[in-house]
């Protein structure tokens, strides 16, 4: 009797093996119109970190915290920068005043100050060299020093010169500033707006934000620790879209293509369906995984590809298993992928 339970029970482990081996978890086909694949769910992830090295000052979500795309996640020191900016924003509001200044031209009353001046100048000028006409007469009667004559000679010359230095003055100042005068100070002009834009880019900078919607994974600084630009801060999971990676097995590889509708099913809501389609099929073909664990499944190779789906609910999360339902030999139109909300 003994014995007879001992065959009836290796009799069964035979059949469940040879169940095993010629029904692979991995992929059947249930027809020949439809297939039915497995894989895990996947979610894209990014490791968001400040454009600047300074101290964090306040990180304002926690872990699992849901956020939506613009919303602030954490702000950095700014003392040093907000003075930055305020210095940069002086600069070129001075410069502005140059370049306003330069365009303006002479004012009136500066033309006229030279008007005045030239006159004046040229006053002075007949004046000495009245004088010295009038001694360089004493002078041959013998009624004046030669020395004198001489010292009102060079003071005559001297006042002349001043009075051609004022009539010049009068006319570069009806001429107004230089072309080039003014094409410099426009240069340095824009200059300082591009060292302004620098400043106000390197403010914004200090204020970090989330690129899409999607819920914090790990919050890796905390407040007064020091980041940089290669430090991430936060890891972000985008929840939309989520795709799921399985393997497509060649003899499948010419009926399905990219675009094709899904259907797919989770163990955790075996009573609901999300639509979705093949977003990517790999071009290259490579063996098996390991986590297919099946004798045959092991020597075959296979095709990645990436299933799309829509998961309004965020009931498909990271690793999740699912099945794919795929109809094969669909017929795809252009430009007509994207079957959520159908």
């Amino acid at each position: 009797m003994k014995k007879k339970r001992i065959v009836v029970i290796v009799i069964l482990l035979l059949i469940v093996v040879a169940g095993v081996q010629f029904w692979p978890r991995h992929q059947r086909i249930g027809d020949d119109a439809t297939a039915v694949i497995y894989g895990n769910v996947e979610i894209r992830e990014a490791k968001l970190a400040f454009n600047g090295s300074e101290h964090v000052r306040e990180i304002l979500v926690e872990e699992g915290d849901r956020v939506t795309q613009g919303q602030v996640l954490a702000l950095l020191d700014t003392e040093l920068l907000d003075a930055q900016l305020a210095e940069m924003q002086a600069t070129l509001q001075a410069q502005q005043q140059v370049v306003a200044k330069l365009n303006a031209g002479s004012r009136p009353e500066e033309i006229l100050e030279g008007e005045a001046q030239l006159k004046s100048a040229k006053a002075y000028a007949k004046s000495t060299n009245d004088s010295y006409q009038r001694i360089r007469t004493m002078l041959a009667k013998n009624l004046a020093a030669e020395e004198d004559v001489e010292n009102l000679r060079a003071q005559a010359d001297m006042a002349q010169a001043r009075a051609e230095v004022a009539k010049q003055a009068l006319v570069l100042l009806r001429l107004g500033p230089r072309a080039e005068d003014i094409a410099i100070a426009q240069a340095q002009l824009l200059a300082r707006q591009a060292a302004l834009t620098a400043a106000q880019q390197r403010r914004k900078d200090a204020i970090l934000v989330a690129p899409a919607d999607g819920v914090i994974r790990d919050r890796i600084l905390e407040p007064g620790d020091m980041a940089f630009p290669s430090m991430p801060v936060l890891t972000l999971a985008f929840t939309q879209p989520v795709w799921v990676r399985a393997y497509l097995p060649e003899s499948m590889l010419g009926r399905v293509k990219p675009g094709a509708r899904a259907t797919i099913q989770t163990d955790s809501y075996p009573d609901k369906s999300y639509s979705g389609w093949v977003g990517f099929i790999s071009p290259t073909a490579e063996f098996t995984p390991k986590t297919v664990q099946t004798p045959e499944l092991r020597t075959r190779l296979v095709y990645s590809m990436r299933v799309i789906t829509c998961n309004p609910q965020d009931e498909l999360r990271l690793g999740m298993p699912v099945t794919v339902s795929l109809v094969l030999d669909q017929t795809i139109a252009d430009g007509n992928t994207n079957h959520c909300g159908e």
